[in-house]
């Protein structure tokens, strides 16, 4: 795999993450506070569960072909869980260099 391509894909997959914690978080508090509705939850949910699944997925792959340390990799799936915390290891990770291609061996 082109360490470009992954890079780019996990850059795209981190904010889209982040983007969908919001719509959820926004029909969480639809649901909850004002009562009114359940349509964000129902639509942002499944939305929210699949990009999540996606980025797993691609911070695996990451992981692999840009040859992080176990430590970077924890800590990527790790920025899952919190809303907005993938957009903040993104720009972390390409800040110190994890997102550029590794040296030839």
């Amino acid at each position: 795999m082109n360490p470009r391509t992954v890079a780019t894909a996990f850059r795209a997959v981190a904010v889209a993450e982040a983007l969908s914690w919001v719509g959820l978080l926004a029909g969480m508090y639809v649901k909850y506070v004002p009562e009114t509705s359940e349509v964000g939850v129902q639509v942002f949910g499944p939305v929210h569960g699949a990009v999540f699944v996606a980025y797993v997925v691609v911070a695996l792959v990451a992981s692999r072909v840009l040859r992080w340390s176990p430590w970077t990799t924890l800590l990527a799936l790790a920025a899952s869980v919190p809303p907005l915390a993938t957009v903040v290891f993104e720009r972390w990770a390409g800040r110190t260099g994890r997102l550029a291609a590794p040296a030839r061996a």
